[in-house]
C-alpha cells in the first residue's frame, strides 16, 4: 500500500463502536507471549464485561479483522503483528463457582492451573490434569487441550460461546466435534466459559496427583524458558519428539531459536530469537522429519500475524 493510501485510509479506532472497556492501539504483544517475539496488534480490546463484548461484536463492522487471544502461552506472533483488534478477555471473564453436584463452573480467561487448584479445594478430582496445560480455559476448549492421559472434553458438559454477531449459543461435547487437540466450533466464535465434571475425591490423593504431574512437567519439559509450549501434535500413533529425535533435530538452531535439548516438540527464543526464527525452524524440522520418516507434522502452536515485510499491506499496519 502506498504512503498517500495509507495517509487518506480512516485510522481503524474511528471505525470501531464504543465500549465501556478498553482500546489501546498498536499495542505490544511480544511482552505478553511465552516466546517473547512478535509485533503489535493495530488495536487489542479488553472488554469491560460479557454484555460489553457482545454489544462490540453486533456492531463491529464485517471487514476489520478479529483475533482472540489468552495468556499467549501456545501462540507465535510474527513478527509484522497483527492486523485489525486483537481481543483479550480479562478479571471479568475470570470468574469460578461451584455448580451443582460435583461440577465447576469456569469462565472462558481462568488459567488451567488455577481451575486445577480450585477444583483441588473442593475436593473435585479428575481435573487434576488441567495443572500440566499451560493457558486459559477457553484456549483449551478451542483445541481440546489435554495431558496426562486426559483431556478436556473427557470433563466438559457445556460450553458457552458467542458467534460473530454477539448471539451466545450453549454447545454440548457433540455439538463441538472434539477430538485430539481441535475442535470443530467456528474459529470466529469466542468462547465464553463452561461446565466442567470432576468427582468427590480425597483432597490428599488429589494435591499428590497435581505435584506428580507438575514434577514430571518440571524434569522433562524446558518450562523455564521462552517456550511455546508443545510445537507439533502427535500424529497417530507416533510421538512427535520421537520423530524430531529421530531426524536429527535435538538442538538445532536458526538465529536465536533452538530445539529444545531437553524436549525436543519444545522450541525456545535463546534471547535474540525472532518470531521468523522461530517459525522457519519449526518448518525446518518439519522438512527433516518428512524427508527422515515420510509423516509430515502438524503444527500445534497457533501461530497468528503476517510476516515483517507484510506490515505494510492490508487492512492495518500491524
Amino acid at each position: 500500500m502506498s504512503t498517500m493510501a495509507a495517509a487518506t485510509r480512516p485510522r481503524l479506532l474511528d471505525r470501531l463502536p464504543p465500549v465501556r472497556g478498553r482500546y489501546s492501539t498498536n499495542a505490544d504483544l511480544a511482552k505478553i507471549t511465552w516466546f517473547r517475539v512478535g509485533g503489535p496488534a493495530e488495536v487489542s480490546f479488553r472488554p469491560a464485561d460479557r454484555d460489553d463484548l457482545l454489544d462490540f461484536l453486533a456492531a463491529k463492522p464485517q471487514d476489520v479483522p478479529l483475533t482472540v487471544i489468552g495468556v499467549g502461552s501456545n501462540l507465535l506472533v510474527r513478527d509484522g503483528g497483527v492486523p485489525g483488534v486483537v481481543l483479550r478477555l480479562g478479571r471479568p471473564f475470570a470468574e469460578m463457582r461451584r455448580g451443582e453436584g460435583a461440577t465447576l463452573d469456569v469462565g472462558a480467561a481462568c488459567l488451567d492451573l488455577t481451575v486445577a487448584k480450585a477444583a483441588a479445594e473442593a475436593s473435585l478430582a479428575g481435573l487434576e490434569f488441567l495443572c500440566g496445560v499451560p493457558g486459559t480455559i477457553g484456549g483449551a476448549l478451542r483445541m481440546n487441550a489435554g495431558a496426562y492421559g486426559r483431556e478436556l472434553k473427557d470433563a466438559l458438559i457445556w460450553a458457552e460461546a458467542a458467534d460473530p454477531g454477539g448471539r451466545v449459543h450453549r454447545l454440548s461435547p457433540e455439538d463441538m466435534g472434539l477430538a485430539y487437540r481441535k475442535s470443530a466450533v467456528p474459529k470466529d466464535w469466542i468462547f465464553l466459559g463452561c461446565r466442567l465434571r470432576g468427582e468427590a475425591g480425597d483432597p490428599a490423593v488429589i494435591q499428590a496427583r497435581m505435584r506428580e504431574i507438575q514434577d514430571s512437567r518440571e524434569s522433562s519439559q524446558p518450562i523455564r524458558t521462552r517456550t511455546g509450549g508443545s510445537t507439533f501434535k502427535n500424529p497417530p500413533g507416533e510421538k512427535a519428539w520421537q520423530l524430531i529425535d529421530a531426524a536429527g533435530c535435538r538442538g538445532l538452531q536458526i538465529g536465536g531459536a533452538q530445539v529444545s535439548e531437553k524436549h525436543c516438540n519444545f522450541l525456545i527464543n535463546t534471547g535474540t530469537a525472532t518470531a521468523a526464527d522461530i517459525e522457519a525452524l519449526g518448518e525446518e524440522v518439519r522438512r527433516r522429519v518428512k524427508m527422515q520418516s515420510g509423516i509430515e507434522l502438524e503444527w500445534e502452536i497457533r501461530r497468528i500475524g503476517v510476516p515483517r515485510s507484510r506490515q505494510t499491506e492490508g487492512s492495518g499496519n500491524g
